[in-house]
């Protein structure tokens, strides 16, 4: 067992998101992740164009909640629900306690299974790097077809560089990033170690791809800096 930063012990190739790490979830996650909020306040602006009156929206793995409720509350006025899909019933309890409204709900579910209903917005904010890569075209299949058309998919990833020298100098850029934030060479070691095997980027361009498999025609970057990206795509 080892120290990942914020109080969170981590085992190598073993980074779970249960039992205590959950009430530092958010501390840790904002630090570790560059624009993180910022990321949510650009989702909450573009949710306008795609939430109607009688709009379903999904968050896939919400974790404490903070996202989706920032987006019911916007949309608080409308008949439109909010369900957060997160796999970690430790997550759901937290959310469920944090957030409450009467167009929001979390549930513990496997979003690789869920029977979909067919919604406006679906959202993916970190998740699906963390669906191991065989799974993975399946989940964005089903995601693409249980969106009603002209409904949308916002997918922020983690990205791998398209070449060995711009994954070495990104690497150094985010190890840099994440020791101004206060963590020690050890802690974003013992990070890394924990998350082998757990969290699969694929680059830019396999994320492309895998949208368009899927049958996403319209697709964008919304969001972009070092290896985080943002992408939305539109049914």
């Amino acid at each position: 067992m080892s120290k990942t930063g914020d109080n969170i012990d981590a085992q190598n190739a073993n980074w779970k998101f249960n039992g205590a790490m959950v009430d530092h979830f958010e501390e840790h996650v904002a630090k570790s992740v560059p624009l993180y909020k910022e990321g949510h306040e650009l989702i909450v602006n573009l949710s306008d164009y795609f939430i109607k009156d009688d709009s379903v929206c999904y968050e896939l793995g919400s974790s404490a909640g903070t996202l989706l409720s920032q987006l019911a509350h916007r949309h608080d006025f409308r008949d439109t629900r909010f369900i957060g899909i997160e796999l970690e019933k430790d997550m759901v309890k937290k959310a469920n306690q944090l957030y409450k409204n009467h167009n929001l709900s979390f549930i513990c579910e496997d979003i690789n299974t869920l029977n979909y209903e067919s919604s406006d917005l679906i959202i993916s904010y970190y998740t699906v790097q963390f669906i191991h890569p065989k799974l993975r075209q399946e989940l964005i299949n089903i995601i693409y077809n249980s969106l009603n058309w002209g409904g949308a998919f916002i997918m922020y990833e983690k990205v791998r560089a398209n070449d060995a020298r711009f994954q070495d100098i990104i690497t150094n850029l985010y190890h840099e990033y994440k020791m101004e934030q206060g963590y020690s060479a050890q802690e974003i070691m013992s990070k890394a170690k924990s998350l082998k095997g757990v969290l699969e980027p694929f680059s830019t361009q396999g994320n492309l791809d895998m949208l368009q498999r899927a049958g996403f025609e319209d697709v964008i970057t919304i969001q972009k800096y070092m290896n985080f990206e943002g992408f939305l795509a539109i049914k």
